[in-house]
Formats: C-alpha cells, structure tokens, sequence
C-alpha cells in the first residue's frame, strides 16, 4: 500500500507539471490535415508566414499538443509540408529533438501517460528507420517530467526530475536532476534542488492555502558546460545554476536573488527557459520576462559572462515582429552561421532568425490552442521500414511515404494483373502526399519512391482498381 500511494502521488505531480508548462490538453478538436493514402495521420494545419533565402539547412522539428485531434512528435519542411508524423495515445508530447545515441542519430521525446491510464510516461529513443530502440524511466523510483531529456557523449541521459517534499509542514515541489546509464538503466548522478536552494530563492507566488503544493524551483533546462559540469535553468527562481558534476555543490548563480554574476543593462531575465553555453563561452537562454510579465515582449537572449569581473552583459537579443509575450515553455537553438532557431512556447509560432536579429523565417500553428514546448531545426535522414502508402479516389492515386527523406520524385506502375505491373509514368513529388493521375479504369497499380538519381528507395503494395 505504501508504494501504490507514493505511485499515485509521483503521477499526481507529473500531472502538476504538465500542466504549470501548459502541456495540458483540451478535448475541442483543432483544424487537421487528412490524406486519402494514409487516413490514419491526422496533424495539425501549420501556416509558413515568412520565407527568405538564407535559412539553415534542415527540418523543422515540433510536437504540437494542447487542442489537438492527434499528440505526436511531428517533422515539418520549410513549406510546412508534413516529413514524418507519429499520433501518439497521449496529448502530452514534448522536446522532441534529433540526438546522438551509440554513434547514431536517433529521434527522442517525452511523452505522458495514454488517455486511457494504462501505461506509463516516459522518454523514448526511435532509429532512423523510425522503430523504438528503448523506452527510458529514471531509476530511484523518481519521476521524469517533461523539460528535458539530453542524451550525452557518453551515452547516459540527463533527465528532469520533480518530487513532493514536506518544508516546515508545507507540501513543496522541488526540481532535481538524473542522469541515467541508458543501456544498463544505472544511476550514475543525481540531485535535488531542496538540499541546495532555500524557498525564498524563489519569485513563485506562495499559495494562500497551506494544503497547496509551492512550485518554488521548476527546473526546465541542463547543459553540459565546457568543463563537464552542469548548467541548469530554474523558472521559479530565475536563476541559472552552475552545479558540479561531481559533489553536487552550486559553483555560482547567474539572475535571480542571489546571483554571483552582476548583471548589465538589459541583461535582467524572468521565468526563463533553455540556457545553452555557445562554444565561445556565451550563454542563450529564452527569456519568457512573463508569469507574471516583466517585459513587454519574450526574447531571446544571448549573454557574455566575464568570469574574472563576474558581469554578465547582453551580446544579442531576438525578438519577434509583431511582439508577444510567451508566458511559458520556449527555446532558443544556435544555428550554423550564427542563425538562431526560436519556439516561443506559449505561442504557437517559430521563427528563425539570421546573425543580425532579422527574421528569415517564420511559421506557425493554424487556427486553434495549439503549441509545442520547444522547437528545433536539424538535419535528419529517415528511411522507414514501412513502404509507401497509396491511396485512390476517381481516376487519381495518392501515394505518401511518412518519414522517408529522400523521395524526389513517384513512379506509377499500370497493369491488367497484380504481378505484371510496368511503369508508366514519373511524377515529381509535390507535398507529404502526391496526386498521380491514373492511365487505366480496371486493373492493378502501385507506386515506386525515386531518389535523385532515379533509383528507387522501395516500392508500395499493388492496389486493385475497381
């Protein structure tokens, strides 16, 4: 009975977690995409406001959730033309992201509990043919939550961590850290910000009812720093934390109210999210400034820390015209050629922005509370194990392969019979799903995914025509 209460307090603070980063789904139906080839893929409309020359190279990688009709980890093109799309039982999906597991690229993301309450959250790692290579839980019996699941060079994950601590009689949430041997599931590192950093550290309102849970850290980033250490960002406190890998002691505060760092002009930032280390010692990080609101605007922000004199001044801001507030969840993503991706969060847009602060692109979600914790752009190759999907209506096939990168181009093969099938025709690949108009009433069709050289990647079932 003992542990069946501690599951049920652990799954109600995932549930309090979820929702103080607004995670937490309504049952209204948003606008979605169908597709007659696969029907089973319902996502949600995304508009592509700007497009310039000069963007990054890579995809757009976002988990929509909220007022969804399907939570998932979802891949976009700059066209906002759906790459890879996988609905998930759940409406909480977040920071999915490309990483580096075992020497190879892998997809990895956060997901909580099924709709239906029969199966546990946790952190998932897919291969580049879009198969589950393991599913990871934090050891100890803690929690993961939603913020943050960094896989290192050494093939350990760093995970968020939240529990439930009793302070002088108060229910307290603390933020802790994990880092997890994946393969073998070991504990090699942990923390926890109750042993470190006091209460009143905290900007989070106390609730008036003493039977309320105080959120006072919510921890939401780790990074590892140059010297191995960890950089750890806190929203409630609106500090970040450089924390030794080793003891577990705090080597300094950046912000907040006992920051060791003086701060410049401009350089005061409020429930942040994401502090990254560049690797010329700069830190970003994305400064919410609301919950409540500091600033008029979020931004991102990029910081020089002098670490003899201990200032930290500003090098760079990025804010988005016209101007919002995000009042949780948001990053921001150093790119190739000093570019920076942005996910506001809150807001349902992201943007990418070139050295200089301008906007080159910008996209966000259609109609409906729609948003996704953070967003990246990056560079993946898919190759699904599946084949091709097709689909006809009327005279037309539609043929979609979800995940595959490198089609360019369909081929319909035509025939009276299922096993003397020719081609017939080449049709350039238009969106997630092409139109191919069809040479024959009766008979039997499939379709062939071309690469650049013509050569084909894999070829879909033959469907009969009747």
């Amino acid at each position: 009975m003992r542990f069946l209460r501690s599951l049920v307090a652990v799954t109600a603070l995932a549930l309090l977690v979820l929702s103080a980063d607004g995670a937490r789904a309504s049952p209204a139906v948003a606008p979605h995409l169908t597709y007659y080839s696969r029907p089973d893929l319902k996502p949600p409309t995304v508009e592509i406001l700007k497009h310039t020359r000069g963007t990054a190279p890579g995809y757009i990688f976002i988990a929509p959730k909220k007022n969804v009709l399907q939570a998932g980890p979802l891949i976009l093109d700059d066209h906002g033309h759906v790459v890879w799309f996988l609905p998930l039982d759940t409406h909480g999906v977040t920071d999915f992201r490309m990483q580096r597991y075992q020497g190879r690229r892998v997809l990895t993301w956060w997901h909580g509990r099924p709709d239906h309450n029969d199966g546990e959250s946790g952190y998932s790692i897919y291969d580049a043919s879009y198969r589950l290579v393991t599913h990871v839980q934090p050891g100890n019996g803690m929690l993961g939550d939603i913020h943050e699941f960094k896989i290192t060079p050494r093939d350990t994950a760093l995970m968020t961590i939240s529990r439930e601590v009793r302070v002088k009689g108060r229910r307290v949430l603390e933020g802790g850290i994990q880092e997890l041997d994946i393969k073998t599931g070991r504990v090699v590192f942990e923390w926890h910000s109750i042993d470190h950093v006091r209460l009143v550290e905290s900007y989070y309102r106390l609730p008036a009812a003493p039977g309320r849970i105080f959120d006072y850290f919510h921890i939401n980033s780790i990074e590892i720093d140059h010297d191995g250490n960890l950089l750890v960002s806190a929203r409630n406190t609106h500090t970040i934390y450089k924390i030794s890998r080793r003891t577990g002691q705090i080597l300094w505060r950046l912000g907040g109210k006992q920051s060791d760092f003086t701060l410049g002009r401009g350089a005061r930032f409020a429930w942040q999210h994401d502090a990254r280390r560049r690797p010329d010692g700069a830190l970003t990080l994305f400064d919410n400034s609301a919950g409540p609101q500091v600033r008029k605007q979020s931004r991102g922000l990029v910081l020089h820390l002098d670490m003899k004199r201990m200032n930290a001044t500003v090098v760079r801001t990025f804010v988005h015209r016209p101007p919002f507030v995000a009042v949780d969840q948001g990053n921001m993503q150093r790119l190739p050629g000093g570019h920076y991706f942005v996910g506001w969060g809150h807001q349902p847009f992201f943007t990418e922005f070139g050295a200089r602060g301008t906007m080159l692109f910008d996209g966000r979600f259609g109609r409906g509370r729609v948003d996704s914790y953070r967003a990246y752009r990056l560079t993946w190759l898919g190759r699904p194990v599946r084949p091709p999907a097709v689909g006809v209506r009327g005279r037309d096939a539609y043929v979609s392969w979800n995940g595959a990168t490198e089609v360019v181009a369909w081929q319909l093969l035509e025939g009276p019979r299922k096993a003397d099938l020719r081609p017939v025709r080449i049709v350039a690949k238009s969106s997630f799903e092409t139109r191919i108009p069809l040479g024959i009433e009766t008979g039997w069709i499939a379709v062939r995914g071309l690469d650049r050289k013509q050569l084909s990647l894999g070829r879909s079932a033959a469907v009969r025509l009747d």
